[in-house]
C-alpha cells in the first residue's frame, strides 16, 4: 500500500474517537502545534480542542504556547520550520493579517511563507467593561468614554492583535483617541485583571471565561463586534445594533503550515478537521466558548480567508494610523 493510501485508510477511522490509533505513514513522529498566545485565551481553547480530537488518528500532538509580540514570535517559528507536515501554527487574524500589515519589517510574509490548512472557527471581539463603570449600554458607554477618555484604559491580548485593532477602531469611531492601551500576553490575564477591576475596559475576543464573568455580573459585555449575534450569547446585541456602525472586528482561528508542505498532506489534515467539526459535540464545545464553527473550510479556503482579510483590513489600518 502506498503512502497516500495509508493516510486515507487512517482517516476512515476519524469519527470513532474511542478506537486505537491506526498505523499509517503520516505522521511518523509527534506533531508540534504552536499556539502563539498564552494558555487559556480564546485561540488556545480552540487549539486544544482540535489537538485532543485528532489524537486517535494523528497520535501525539504537542502544544507549545509561545506568546509575545502579539503572536509574531510563535508564528515566525512555524514559518521557518521544515515543510514536512509535523509543525503547524494555530494562527488567527492577528498573526496572518494584522501583524504583516502593520510591521515595517515583518519577519514573514503571511501569504508566501504559510500554507493554509483549515479555518476552524470565527471569534468576534466585544466591548466589555468592569461592573464599576457606570453604564449599562454601549450608547451610554460611548458618552462616558468621550467625557473620560484620558482617564480610561483598555486591555487587549497584546500589541498588534485583533483585540488591539478592535480597541483602536472603537476609539477612532467615537472620537476618543486619549483612551490608553494596556497590552497583555494573551487575553486570559487581561480578562482576569478586568474582572478584578484593575482595568476598566477590554476589547477581547468572546470566550467562555469572559461569558461566565458577564453572566455573574463581574463584567458587562456591552456589544459584540460582529455583523450577527453569536450563538453563545444571542441576548447581547451587536455594536451595529447598538448604534455604532462600522464596529466589526473578528478573528478567524485555524491551522496554517509552513509553505511547501505537500498538498496531499494538507488535504488529509483538512479532511480530518472537517470530519471533527461535523460532530455535534465539537460544535457545542466551540459555541459554548464563544466561537462560531466553520464547517466547510480547507486549504484553498483558509488561504483565501487570509488574503481577503489582509485586503480588507489594510486600508482600515492605514486610515486609523494603527501601528504596533
Amino acid at each position: 500500500m502506498n503512502r497516500r493510501n495509508f493516510i486515507t485508510s487512517g482517516l476512515a477511522c476519524v469519527s470513532a474517537a474511542a478506537l486505537p490509533r491506526p498505523a499509517f505513514a503520516y505522521p511518523d513522529r509527534p506533531i508540534k502545534l504552536i499556539v502563539p498566545f498564552s494558555p487559556g485565551g480564546a485561540t488556545d481553547v480552540a487549539a486544544r480542542l482540535w489537538a485532543e480530537k485528532v489524537k486517535p488518528v494523528l497520535g501525539t500532538v504537542v502544544i507549545e504556547n509561545k506568546g509575545g509580540g502579539g503572536g509574531v514570535i510563535g508564528a515566525t517559528e512555524v514559518a521557518r520550520s521544515p515543510a514536512d507536515g509535523h509543525t503547524f501554527v494555530f494562527g488567527n487574524t492577528s498573526t496572518q493579517v494584522i501583524l504583516p500589515a502593520i510591521m515595517a519589517h515583518p519577519p514573514y510574509d503571511a501569504l508566501k511563507d504559510f500554507a493554509g490548512v483549515y479555518i476552524v472557527c470565527l471569534s468576534p471581539t466585544c466591548i466589555v467593561v468592569h461592573e464599576s463603570v457606570p453604564v449599562r449600554t454601549l450608547a451610554e458607554f460611548v458618552t462616558y468614554a468621550k467625557a473620560n477618555a484620558t482617564k480610561l484604559s483598555y486591555g487587549t491580548a497584546g500589541a498588534g492583535t485583533m483585540t488591539n485593532l478592535s480597541g483602536e477602531l472603537f476609539k477612532q469611531l467615537i472620537g476618543a483617541p486619549g483612551i490608553t492601551h494596556v497590552p497583555y500576553k494573551g487575553s486570559a490575564p487581561g480578562v482576569t485583571d478586568l474582572a478584578a477591576g484593575h482595568i476598566p475596559m477590554m476589547t477581547p475576543n468572546v470566550g467562555g471565561p469572559l461569558l461566565q464573568f458577564h453572566r455573574t455580573g463581574k463584567v458587562r459585555i456591552l456589544a459584540i463586534a460582529s455583523e450577527r449575534r453569536i450563538k453563545a450569547a444571542p441576548d447581547i446585541p451587536t455594536a451595529i445594533e447598538a448604534g455604532l456602525p462600522g464596529m466589526v472586528a473578528a478573528n478567524f482561528n485555524g491551522l496554517f503550515a509552513p509553505a511547501g508542505v505537500p498538498k496531499p498532506l494538507l488535504d488529509q489534515v483538512a479532511k480530518l478537521t472537517r470530519s471533527i467539526l461535523a460532530e455535534d459535540e465539537v460544535q457545542k464545545s466551540l459555541v459554548t466558548s464563544g466561537f462560531e464553527p466553520v464547517l466547510d473550510s480547507g486549504p484553498e479556503e483558509a488561504q483565501q480567508m487570509a488574503a481577503s482579510e489582509l485586503a480588507r483590513w489594510t486600508p482600515i489600518i492605514k486610515k486609523i494610523g494603527f501601528t504596533q
